[in-house]
């Protein structure tokens, strides 16, 4: 259940808690709001790219405790998101061979929670993930990763291909997780530094990302059943890295 802590209401407040620099992870907001003031909040989320979500009054008053949330919910991450250029350089020089780890819109916390706990397990080096159409890090998604979710840093780009383009920049190659191909994971030299990309739920890595990859691998499936839950794949490509990596 979410702690009522994470959660701040009413427009101006929010507004004076982006303009102090708290992290937001997401903001819910009721349809056809207007007025100065939700002009100026509306500006605010467009300049700090924050996630939005447009839903019925009926879930902000849950979201509230049907206090006075005059049509808006915020909420703030229980972490600081790291900047993916400091990320890349400070890890460059820690190590050679680093590993991270790149989510194209997973939505569900527990699987987002489950993939961060399988990451500091085996030693990414970082967890990028886009503004927009992620899970936000909640308390849910604290109590799944059981805490990895302090120990990974995690970036926030404006879209997962912008954080590509600076793997590509730093020689770093990008490896998708997706059924459309015939390579399998064990095919891929994952010793080398590497960043992999796996997809949402339902969609997979979306198609124009595809296009930009480097290799693209998948899982053997043996049984009837046409895919794996995301945080299962994403655990068995990043130990198929650590396997290589001690091997």
């Amino acid at each position: 259940m979410e702690n009522e802590t994470s959660k701040i209401f009413g427009i101006r407040a929010i507004i004076e808690a982006i303009n102090a620099g708290k992290t937001i992870s997401k903001i819910y907001l009721q349809k056809n709001l207007s007025g100065n003031l939700f002009s100026e909040l509306n500006a605010l989320i467009k300049k700090e790219g924050i996630a939005t979500s447009y839903v019925p009054v009926e879930k902000l008053d849950r979201l509230s405790k049907y206090s006075n949330h005059q049509g808006v919910v915020a909420q703030i991450s229980p972490i600081e998101f790291i900047d993916l250029d400091n990320l890349i350089t400070t890890t460059l020089e820690k190590t050679t061979t680093p590993l991270f780890l790149l989510l194209d819109r997973i939505s569900d916390v527990r699987n987002f929670g489950a993939i961060i706990r399988t990451a500091e397990c085996t030693g990414v080096n970082g967890i990028i993930i886009p503004n927009q159409g992620n899970a936000p890090i909640s308390a849910d998604t604290i109590k799944t990763s059981a805490g990895a979710a302090f120990k990974v840093p995690i970036c926030k780009v404006n879209h997962i291909k912008d954080a590509i383009f600076q793997f590509q920049a730093a020689d770093i190659q990008l490896v998708a997780a997706t059924e459309k191909t015939e390579t399998l994971i064990y095919e891929i030299d994952l010793k080398i530094p590497t960043a992999i990309i796996m997809g949402s739920e339902d969609r997979g890595v979306h198609p124009s990302i595809l296009k930009m990859v480097d290799k693209k691998a998948k899982l053997p499936l043996l049984g009837e059943i046409e895919s794996l839950n995301v945080s299962v794949a994403c655990g068995a490509f990043l130990y198929e890295a650590t396997r290589q990596r001690l091997g």
